[in-house]
């Protein structure tokens, strides 16, 4: 029986290539974030180290075209989604 392990999460992930905590290996295992005990959706980036969430407010965009963000403290938990 050799069941694989699934990787661990890195302590900080973003959603944006252009960020060196960007990695589209483990985005593509269906990564999910629970912030203070809630699921959030809208996750940009995220440290558990540092305790915060980087998220996104609606569809707004800045002068470069990246969706404007709120960052929050608070317990971080990722997790990789079943299915």
């Amino acid at each position: 029986m050799s069941e694989e392990t699934p990787p661990t999460l890195p302590d900080r992930l973003s959603v944006n290539p252009d960020s060196p905590y960007y990695d589209e290996a483990i985005l593509q295992r269906n990564v999910g974030v629970r912030f203070k005990g809630q699921d959030k959706t809208n996750v940009e980036e995220y440290c558990v180290s540092e305790g915060w969430v980087r998220l996104s407010v609606g569809a707004s965009k800045d002068r470069h075209g990246n969706p404007l963000t709120m960052k929050l403290q608070g317990p971080v938990e990722p997790y990789f989604r079943e299915g």
